[in-house]
């Protein structure tokens, strides 16, 4: 049976940070129940069409529109003992606003119809929420030398270490770190922030972040189209891959992992987050 209690979540471990708080709460012999979860949830969480956010068992639901069904009833199927919906979890619970952003737009772009046609609107969607990380940095010459896939120009940077903040935001990716392998890659969003965003405590950075890129995506300023979204390989993020020493340049040549820009690239745009110490 799968367990929280016999995995080593460490606060070493980057990628986790962001979720610590929810996974000590869950820890437990077996993975929890969505009763469990569901108290964990802010009490007025709602789908955007007025409906509270819960987890279901997926065994207790008709099989029908995902998405739909979540704007319309507010329920999220849940597969027991799963980690791929554990982590989907997870995010709920870290990052609701933008969740239910995703959600309505989703519903808003097709999702409820039976057609299933998609379109480069669900597209971006759908790569964001499984595999996307939430990008941040003061320093824009770094975020744009990742949008051009120059991967030592940014991995190597001396200021990428106090300059740029990561967060794993699609639970398909989130799943893959329990076993985690070096050509792992991302979608990232891009996110230009002044220092005073950095100087933030870390557990209060995912807040505001949800607040204002939850805002971001209703108003149709990212994920229009997975060009929206810069491929990231995580093995070249400093201390995201212990298992091989990341400070030289021969590390960045795997060409297998840190693919090289295609010949006429257009890179992903960087988007802007306006905050202040008293906003």
């Amino acid at each position: 049976m799968p367990s929280l209690s016999g995995l080593h979540f460490s606060p070493d471990l980057p990628y986790w940070q962001d979720y610590l708080p929810f996974l000590q709460g869950l820890a437990g012999p077996e993975l929890p129940s969505c009763s469990r979860l569901n108290a964990m949830l802010p009490a007025e969480l709602c789908s955007a069409g007025g409906h509270a956010i819960r987890f279901v068992a997926s065994g207790e639901l008709a099989d029908d529109n995902y998405e739909q069904r979540i704007h319309t009833t507010g329920l999220v199927s849940t597969r027991p003992q799963s980690w791929h919906d554990l982590c989907n979890a997870l995010v709920w619970l870290r990052y609701p606003r933008i969740k239910t952003a995703l959600n309505r737009l989703h519903y808003r772009a097709g999702a409820g119809h039976k057609s299933g046609e998609r379109g480069p609107v669900r597209d971006a969607l759908t790569l964001f929420d499984e595999c996307g990380v939430i990008v941040i940095s003061d320093r824009p010459e770094i975020l744009q030398a990742l949008a051009e896939r120059r991967w030592r120009d940014a991995f190597l940077n001396a200021a990428f270490d106090t300059s740029v903040w990561l967060s794993v935001i699609g639970h398909a990716t989130l799943a893959k770190y329990l076993s985690p392998y070096k050509a792992m890659t991302a979608n990232a969003l891009l996110l230009q922030v002044d220092s005073e965003f950095l100087a933030l405590p870390r557990q209060l950075r995912p807040g505001e972040i949800d607040r204002q890129v939850a805002e971001l995506a209703a108003g149709g300023v990212v994920l229009r189209n997975p060009a929206c979204l810069s491929p990231l390989p995580l093995a070249g993020v400093p201390g995201w891959w212990p298992r091989q020493a990341q400070n030289d340049a021969q590390f960045y040549l795997d060409r297998k992992v840190f693919r090289p820009a295609p010949a006429g690239l257009k890179p992903a745009p960087l988007h802007r987050l306006d905050w202040s110490p008293a906003g």
